[in-house]
């Protein structure tokens, strides 16, 4: 009923006071990455699905916008009571589900991604260096994991385009299959995302559009196809200059060896003639 902001802070406290409530507020600050200029319409899609998460949907919330060293930054507060029960409501795991919404909002805009956000044992095989490739192969892949990674980026991802980063970031390519959305891994494998996700193909195309206007597995395989012999020929090269390295020393040793042999054969040729001289 307040018409300021300080009024209505204080109707949500004066209706904490009818339940056993302490912390009747939650608070919540979005600090964008420092090369942003993010619009006030991706702030409040990002409240929109905070407040989904968190179960403080149409909960009494105050927004506050302010621009700081030229970035606009966010701060919310919500009302935690539920004026109709007249109790608490109870916000659980705040900090992962916040993490979710946070990584996607990056995949989604083409941000760059914090390091704290990533996760160092799922890589783009096609970024891997030699050793990772050679140990990838002797460990090989497990089903229910690929399923996990497909699942993951899904659960991250609220659009086609934050979709395709968090596949291509570990190194799967969305692709057009005979009857709807598939993944393509770097070593051809085809997967049925309605199978993986455990998702309708309606489900799907209400995130992600009409499966029709995207590339074709055969396209795909050929994309993957040309970017492994660019990192295999890449891996070449480099195996090729650490070879010629190592083997100038190896080099001058056989010749040193060569040389103390042929010396030694000649050593032993001259005492030969000498004792049968005698």
């Amino acid at each position: 009923m307040a018409s300021d902001v300080l009024g209505a802070l204080n109707e949500a406290y004066a209706l904490s006071k009818g339940t056993k409530c302490k912390q009747f507020m939650y608070a919540l600050s979005m600090n964008p990455p420092e090369t942003e200029n993010v619009a006030i319409d991706v702030f409040e899609n990002a409240l929109e699905r905070i407040e989904k998460k968190l179960g403080l949907e149409d909960q009494p919330r105050v927004i506050v916008f302010h621009e700081k060293e030229g970035r606009r930054h966010c701060h919310t507060v919500w009302s935690r009571i539920d004026d109709e029960k007249m109790k608490a409501i109870n916000i659980s795991h705040p900090k992962l589900k916040l993490n979710d919404i946070a990584k996607s909002l990056y995949l989604e805009h083409g941000w760059k991604m914090p390091d704290g956000f990533k996760d160092r044992s799922k890589k783009n095989p096609l970024n891997y260096t030699r050793a990772e490739w050679q140990q990838a192969l002797r460990i090989g892949r497990k089903p229910d994991a690929i399923k996990r990674e497909l699942q993951e980026c899904w659960a991250l991802s609220y659009s086609r385009g934050a979709f395709e980063h968090a596949l291509q970031d570990i190194g799967y390519y969305l692709a057009k299959g005979r009857r709807g959305f598939v993944a393509v891994d770097i070593h051809g494998e085809i997967y049925s995302l309605p199978r993986q996700l455990g998702m309708k193909k309606k489900e799907l195309e209400a995130r992600l559009g009409s499966y029709k206007d995207l590339a074709k597995v055969d396209e795909i395989k050929a994309t993957i196809k040309g970017r492994l012999s660019k990192l295999f020929k890449n891996f070449s090269d480099e195996l090729n200059l650490q070879h010629e390295k190592e083997s100038k020393p190896l080099e001058k040793a056989r010749q040193d060896m060569v040389k103390r042999h042929r010396d030694q054969r000649e050593k032993q040729k001259a005492a030969q003639k000498e004792r049968w001289q005698k």
